[in-house]
């Protein structure tokens, strides 16, 4: 069994956002939601306990079977949340694992909000039965990027951060600057190909999966950029980070 298998069938996933967090119990065998997902609006300020209240009723209202799946927007290694580029700075050094799974009593594993949405988008949608190196990029409020060499996940890659134009790639190039700086599809899809550019001469993989919610618009920027690696838009959209965190909690959460 792979590190994207899942070893049960139900499973809960919570994604945890900067404005909204979202979550719905899961069929991990079929990657699809089970109920309608339940969303509440992220605390501000989004503080660990604030979170953590939070996400115990969004798992409240779901009455949904097996262990739980949490992403968060920052690296997690062993549990432990160690960056905050795009949460509450007091996340970090936060055992997320512990504070999350006293808050639920209940199985829990935590994960970065990208790689979970890798794993979806490799298990039950665009990257499904792809061989060799796939990134999924999520575009949003910053660009988050998941890594597959093979099907297996190389987690916490943080591919957004990546310099480029005096600063980190997100900065310039995520969809919250086509919006900040009222870029057209065409100027920001330029600002992309120099991103996309990059990561291939870095990583030169086989496929580049376009996730985040502007995924739903692929139509007007991706046909725009020209690079050697082929460019397809995520499958899954904004269901992505749900289902992916219950197929890895299916088989991690102990």
């Amino acid at each position: 069994m792979t590190p994207s298998e899942p070893s049960g069938s139900a499973a809960v996933g919570v994604d945890v956002g900067g404005t909204g967090i979202k979550g719905a119990p899961v069929d991990t065998a079929r990657g699809e939601l089970t109920a309608d997902r339940v969303r509440i609006l992220t605390p501000s300020p989004a503080t660990p306990d604030a979170v953590g209240a939070t996400v115990a009723d969004v798992v409240g209202q779901l009455q949904g079977p097996g262990p739980i799946g949490i992403t968060m927007p920052a690296v997690v290694r062993a549990g432990v949340v160690e960056t905050a580029a795009n949460i509450d700075p007091s996340w970090i050094g936060v055992d997320a694992h512990d504070l999350f799974g006293g808050a639920l009593g209940r199985p829990v594993v935590v994960l970065n909000d990208a790689d979970a949405a890798g794993l979806a988008e490799m298990r039950f949608g665009a990257g499904a039965g792809q061989h060799g190196t796939v990134a999924v990029v999520t575009l949003g409020t910053g660009i988050g990027s998941a890594l597959f060499s093979d099907g297996v996940l190389v987690s916490n890659t943080e591919l957004g951060h990546l310099p480029l134009e005096g600063g980190d790639a997100e900065d310039w190039a995520a969809d919250s600057a086509r919006d900040r700086d009222d870029l057209s599809w065409k100027h920001w899809a330029h600002r992309l190909q120099k991103y996309f550019q990059l990561l291939e001469s870095l990583i030169w993989p086989e496929l580049i999966i376009i996730g985040g919610g502007v995924s739903k618009k692929a139509e007007k920027f991706l046909p725009r950029i020209e690079i050697r690696t082929p460019l397809v838009p995520a499958q899954l959209q904004n269901e992505a980070g749900i289902i992916g965190a219950a197929v890895h909690s299916a088989s991690h959460a102990g």
